[in-house]
């Protein structure tokens, strides 16, 4: 199988950190800016703080940096030593990664456009509708999960937890 040298592995783990740090950093100021709506008295302001977080969920940093994180892995997969399945904590990340993909798309994703498209009609009059509220409420909620998720994560890729082999640690992220 063919392996990428010292330095290759390198840059691709930089790589790989660069996307998990927008991923999660991403994330977690998408949460923080639910905190701007408080007191907010124009439509047009709810509207803009909406398209913002879509806007930097969608197209700056969190989807690039969730779609960077699992092209890393897998070429971390492909070109190392580490393989697919070979470690328990992989098929973790694995998992953990496809699925808070898999979710965003599917659900948080969704809920976020909802608001945006509420607030775009009805302006402030959304932070009363009921279908922003529970959008808004399974957004935030869920994305706390999600986050709280991707930072286990990090911490399952530094101490490699359930190792079949006690002592391996080459750095692998």
């Amino acid at each position: 199988m063919l392996q990428l040298s010292s330095r290759g592995m390198k840059w691709l783990k930089g790589v790989h950190l660069i996307a998990v740090a927008c991923w999660i950093g991403g994330a977690v100021s998408l949460l923080s800016m639910y905190f701007l709506k408080e007191g907010v008295s124009d439509g047009g302001v709810l509207y803009g703080i909406n398209r913002s977080i879509h806007h930097v969920d969608m197209s700056i940093v969190v989807v690039p940096g969730a779609i960077g994180s699992l092209l890393t892995g897998l070429f971390y997969s492909m070109f190392s030593k580490w393989g697919f399945l070979r470690h328990p904590w992989l098929v973790f990340k694995w998992v953990v990664t496809v699925g808070a993909i898999l979710f965003g798309t599917f659900f948080l994703g969704p809920w976020e456009t909802a608001m945006m498209d509420i607030s775009g009609r009805i302006g402030t009059s959304a932070l009363r509708d009921a279908g922003y509220q529970y959008n808004q409420l399974m957004n935030f909620v869920f994305g706390i999960v999600q986050v709280a998720v991707l930072v286990v994560t990090v911490f399952v890729s530094v101490f490699k937890p359930w190792n079949r082999k006690k002592g391996i640690d080459s750095g692998a992220a």
